[in-house]
C-alpha cells in the first residue's frame, strides 16, 4: 500500500489529478463553514441534532436529506442544499429518457445530444434550487427564533438567501464537473462521498463518548470526556458494532463488484487468406445494476407512510378531546387504528420493515428496467458479428438477456434490503442513536463504497498504463492485482 502511494507521486500527471481533486473537495469543505446571515446558526445547530435523533419521519427525513447535502442543513451554509437538486434534475431526465421519444433521439444522437441534456439538466437545477431554498427557509421560519425578527419578513433577506444557497449548489455542480475534467473520479460522486465521511466523526465521536472507551484513562485525559456512572453500551455491543460494520463494508464491496459474465463469441470473417474474429469474451451483468438508486427511491417514500398515519392518529386524539372523552363506538374504532398504523410504520417496527422491503425490491427491478435494455443490447451484439453460443442472435438473445437479468436482480435487491434494514437492527439491538447505525447500511454506506472502488480503480488503471503495479499490489515483475468481481 506505502509503495502504492509512493509511485502514484511519482507519476506527474497523475500527482497533478489526485492532489487536484483533493484541493477541489477541500474547497467544498470550506464553503460548508460559510452561513447564511440572519440566521442563529448554534440554534438551528442543536434543533437539528435532535431531530436527527428523533425516530420519527421528520428525523429520517433530516437524515436522508444530510447525505446528500453534507449535513449542511444544520448550519444553514451557503452550500445548504449540497449537490441533491443536480442528482435529482439528473434522475428526472433519466427516467423521461425511457419513456420520452424526443430525448431517447437525443441521447441516440452522440456527444452532442447528450450534451443538450445536460444544459436542460442545469436549468432544471437552477429551478428545483429556488424551490428547495424556498421550502427550508420557510420551514426554518416556522421555528420561532431561528430567523433574526429584522430579517424574517424582510423580501430583500429572502431574495438574499435564496441566491446564495442557488448559487452555491451551482458552483458545486461547476466543482463536479472540473474534478471530471482535471481531476480523478466522478466530481458530483466524490463530492457526496466527502459529505457523508465528513459527517463520520460525529458519529464516532458519540461511540466514544458513550461507551466503555472514552472511560478509559488516557481516552479520558486526552478527548476532556466527563466520567459517568455507567456508560451507554457494553464492550460486548462496542465490539459487535465494530464486527458488524467490517462485515457490511465486506458485502457491500463484494455486491458491488458481482458480475454475472455471460461468454460471447465473435462470428469469424474471411478475407482473402486470413480469418478475422472468432475471439471469445464475457458480457458482464452486474448484480446490483441499480447501484443505490432503489434504496433512495424507497427511503424517500417510506416517509409518507409514518407522516400521514402520525397526523391521522393526531385528528382521531383531537376528535376524542372534542368528544368530551367518550368517543362514539366508530370514532373509538378509528382512533385504535390510526394509533396501531402510526406506530406500526416507525423505523425499526416490523410492518415498516416489510413494506420497505417490499419498495426495494419494486424499485431494483423498476430502475433495472429503465436502465438495461436487453432488445437493444441484443442488436449491438448482431451489429458487431457477435453471438452467445447456443442462442440465434435477434429476439431469442434478448429474452435471455432479460431472463437472467431477472433472476440476478432478485439477488442484488435481496441484498439491498439487507442494507436498508440493517440501520435499524443495529438502533434496535445495541441502542444507538440512527446516525450512527446509518454508517452500517443504508444509503450513506453504498455510496462510499461504490465511488470508493471507483476512484481505487481509476487510480489503479493509471498505475498500470504505466508498467507500476497496481493500487492493490503486484509482484516482482510489475504486474498489479486487479479488482475483479465474482462470476
Amino acid at each position: 500500500m506505502i509503495e502504492a502511494i509512493k509511485n502514484i507521486f511519482k507519476i506527474a500527471e497523475l500527482r497533478t489529478k489526485v492532489l487536484f481533486t483533493l484541493g477541489m473537495l477541500m474547497v467544498y469543505r470550506i464553503g460548508f463553514w460559510i452561513p447564511i446571515p440572519g440566521i442563529d446558526q448554534e440554534q438551528l445547530r442543536q434543533q437539528m441534532q435532535q431531530q436527527l435523533e428523533q425516530e420519527s419521519a421528520a428525523g429520517r427525513m433530516a437524515q436522508f436529506v444530510s447525505i446528500f447535502s453534507g449535513g449542511s442543513f444544520s448550519q444553514s451554509t451557503i452550500f445548504g442544499l449540497g449537490i441533491m437538486p443536480y442528482i435529482s434534475a439528473a434522475i428526472i431526465f433519466q427516467i423521461f429518457g425511457s419513456i420520452s421519444e424526443p430525448l431517447k433521439k437525443l441521447q441516440q444522437e452522440g456527444p452532442t445530444g447528450r450534451q443538450k441534456i445536460t444544459e436542460w439538466t442545469r436549468y432544471l437545477t437552477i429551478g428545483l434550487c429556488v424551490i428547495q431554498g424556498v421550502a427550508w427557509l420557510s420551514f426554518i421560519k416556522s421555528s420561532q427564533g431561528l430567523i433574526m425578527e429584522q430579517w424574517a419578513n424582510n423580501p430583500v433577506w429572502w431574495l438574499m438567501a435564496v441566491t446564495a444557497m442557488t448559487a452555491g449548489t451551482t458552483f458545486l455542480m461547476w466543482l463536479g464537473e472540473q474534478i471530471d475534467k482535471y481531476g480523478i473520479g466522478n466530481g458530483v460522486s466524490l463530492i457526496i462521498t466527502a459529505g457523508i465521511l465528513a459527517q463520520m466523526p460525529v458519529a464516532i465521536n458519540w461511540v466514544v463518548n458513550n461507551s466503555p472507551i472514552g472511560q478509559l484513562g488516557f481516552v479520558q485525559s486526552a478527548l476532556s470526556i466527563p466520567e459517568i456512572d455507567e456508560p451507554t453500551m457494553s464492550w460486548m455491543a462496542v465490539i459487535m458494532l465494530v464486527i458488524s460494520f467490517v462485515f457490511v463494508v465486506a458485502g457491500s464491496v463484494l455486491i458491488t463488484v458481482a458480475q454475472r459474465r455471460i461468454p460471447v463469441q465473435q462470428a469469424k470473417h474471411t478475407r482473402g487468406r486470413k480469418v478475422y474474429g472468432g475471439q471469445r469474451s464475457y458480457l458482464p451483468l452486474r448484480v446490483n445494476h441499480g447501484g443505490v438508486m432503489p434504496i433512495i427511491f424507497a427511503s424517500s417514500l417510506m416517509i409518507f407512510p409514518s407522516v400521514l398515519f402520525g397526523y391521522m392518529q393526531q385528528q382521531s386524539q383531537a376528535m376524542v378531546t372534542a368528544a368530551g372523552g367518550d368517543p362514539s363506538t366508530w370514532l373509538a374504532i378509528y382512533q385504535e387504528t390510526t394509533t396501531f398504523l402510526s406506530q406500526a410504520f416507525q423505523a425499526g417496527q416490523y410492518p415498516y420493515a416489510v413494506l420497505f422491503i417490499l419498495m426495494v425490491y419494486f424499485f431494483s427491478y423498476f430502475w433495472t428496467t429503465i436502465q438495461f435494455n436487453p432488445e437493444e443490447m441484443s442488436k449491438q451484439l448482431r451489429d458487431h458479428g457477435s453471438f452467445i453460443p447456443g442462442l440465434r442472435p435477434g429476439p431469442r438473445t434478448a429474452e435471455y438477456l432479460e431472463t437472467v437479468m431477472e433472476r440476478i436482480t432478485y439477488v442484488g435487491a435481496g441484498f439491498l434490503s439487507v442494507i436498508a434494514v440493517a440501520p435499524m437492527i443495529v438502533q434496535a439491538s445495541f441502542g444507538v442513536p440512527y446516525f450512527v447505525a446509518a454508517f452500517l447500511g443504508g444509503t450513506g454506506l453504498l455510496i462510499v463504497v461504490s465511488v470508493g472502488l471507483d476512484f481505487i480503480q481509476r487510480i489503479e488503471a493509471n498505475l498500470l498504463m504505466r508498467n507500476y503495479a497496481g493500487f492493490l499490489g503486484g509482484n516482482d515483475k510489475g504486474k498489479g492485482q486487479k479488482i475483479r468481481g465474482p462470476r
